[in-house]
């Protein structure tokens, strides 16, 4: 079993310096820690995988294509591979886990 918590995996993005923390890596899937704070503006591009945003803390607003929807704790999005996304209008520091299929490759975030 592999277990973690949030708390720790938060620890960890921030002791690296980054946005984003990938944390597990199996054969179909992967698993990370993706943070954007309080009116920071969201530097992703399209991903070759498809993707699960399940949104741990914060708010903000995420335009998915031509699809925009309000965000916060216990959201759940998905974005299919290929497709332009980006979080705004972040107004509390934002905390997103990301699972990715098939596992994501580097530079994704």
């Amino acid at each position: 079993m592999k277990a973690f918590r949030l708390d720790a995996l938060e620890a960890e993005r921030v002791a690296n310096n980054g946005a984003y923390l990938s944390f597990l890596k199996e054969r179909h899937m992967s698993v990370g820690l993706y943070a954007l704070d309080k009116g920071q503006s969201d530097p992703q591009n399209p991903h070759a995988q498809d993707e699960v945003y399940f949104v741990v803390s914060g708010r903000a607003v995420i335009t998915v294509g031509q699809e925009t929807t309000p965000v916060a704790r216990g959201s759940v999005v998905f974005v299919p591979a290929g497709v332009p996304h980006k979080f705004h209008h972040i107004s509390e520091d934002l905390r997103v886990m990301v699972v990715f299929a098939p596992p994501e490759g580097s530079g994704n975030h």
